[in-house]
């Protein structure tokens, strides 16, 4: 069968075997709260690439400390994460998988609880530190932060910059920049979190002024090579108050000026309460709108579970790719099951697990189970 799946795609000069992705998800896994990646992080994203997915993006990671989701989430400043972090890169790309990394800063949603142990922030004295966000606006539950003065707001980009140098080290083949779900740069881009008055308040020209300097910043460091994208939340389901699709549209453009690749296209995060209508591939229309609009290309993600379904989003031209979280969760090869749903031959399953694929029946005692 011919597959849109599974088709290759080149983005600048990296080829991805095919258009189905591991979102990155948090795994709250630094066990040390020092930022340092370690057997867990292998463990968990090298078995995505064993399991045949084309790119493993890894999670949100932290361009400075304070920029961290949880203490123990992990981070890109220092070079005992960047040698760290390259031991799991070279494991991904022994199994012939692109590895990506989403540079993050979480802002007034930092220093919280691991989600299995609760919520709200972590006290200083367990760990946890003064947060940061556009205004002095708390997300409900958490910590008051601490409103960004101009020159802090500086000092972000660059610090998104030497991240993103970085992860060009450590061997990661894409850069995310991390602008949903709440988190600091979604922060600046909705009205219902950013209240300032001067140049980074406002109009959207000057709420989106941080994103855009933060792609160009990444952009030059990666230079011509290094696909960057954009993860946003393409609403805050708050209309018309919050952050809408329109402006994603109109952001997404100016992206695309300033030399972003792609649009990663998911939603809300930013406000609890928020009316979300989820399904399989609810946010796959957002995607769509974002692609034909903006000039674009996008990824889906969203509740997106079954190999049929990620077929007719390439298919139908609502996506250039895929990115699956919770499915690769429940199984790491979902991938290599989505290509023998699909009827589609590939070459890399991993010769360790040749016994296991679909058609193989065992011939002898040696080769049972």
């Amino acid at each position: 069968m011919t597959s849109a799946l599974f088709s290759p795609l080149t983005i600048r000069s990296v080829e991805f075997r095919n258009r189905l992705w591991v979102s990155p998800m948090c795994q709250y896994s630094c066990e040390n709260q020092d930022g340092v990646p370690g057997d867990w992080h292998l463990v968990e994203l090298g078995a995505y690439a064993q399991g045949g997915a084309g790119l493993v993006m890894a999670e949100a990671t932290g361009v400075v400390p304070e920029g961290r989701i949880t203490p123990w989430c992990p981070g890109m400043w220092s070079d005992e994460q960047e040698t760290a972090w390259k031991r799991v890169v070279d494991f991904i790309h022994s199994q012939g998988a692109k590895a990506g990394i989403q540079l993050a800063h979480a802002g007034r949603k930092a220093s919280t609880q691991r989600p299995w142990v609760g919520n709200g922030s972590v006290p200083k004295d367990e760990g946890g530190w003064s947060t940061v966000a556009p205004s002095p606006i708390a997300f409900p539950g958490y910590a008051e932060p601490n409103g960004l003065s101009s020159d802090e707001i500086n000092d972000i980009v660059y610090a998104f910059g030497q991240s993103a140098a970085r992860a060009l080290a450590a061997g990661f083949d894409v850069l995310e920049i991390h602008a949903a779900h709440g988190y600091l740069i979604h922060q600046f881009l909705s009205p219902l979190s950013n209240d300032r008055e001067d140049e980074y308040g406002g109009s959207i020209v000057n709420r989106s002024r941080i994103l855009l300097d933060i792609a160009k910043e990444v952009r030059a460091i990666a230079g011509p090579d290094v696909p960057v994208l954009v993860r946003v939340s393409a609403t805050d389901w708050m209309e018309p108050e919050g952050w809408t699709l329109e402006d994603t549209v109109t952001v997404a453009t100016w992206l695309r000026e300033a030399g972003v690749d792609m649009i990663d296209t998911s939603t809300g995060g930013l406000v609890p309460g928020a009316t979300i209508p989820t399904g399989p591939g609810y946010q796959v229309p957002h995607s769509a709108a974002i692609y034909d609009r903006s000039g674009i290309i996008t990824a889906a993600v969203g509740e997106i579970v079954d190999a049929r379904q990620a077929e007719s989003i390439i298919a139908d031209g609502k996506a250039t790719a895929v990115f699956a979280g919770r499915e690769f969760l429940r199984d790491p090869h979902f991938a290599l099951r989505a290509a023998h749903e699909l009827g589609v031959d590939i070459s890399y399953w991993p010769k360790q697990f040749l016994r296991g694929t679909f058609a193989a029946r065992p011939t002898s005692v040696d080769q049972q189970d």
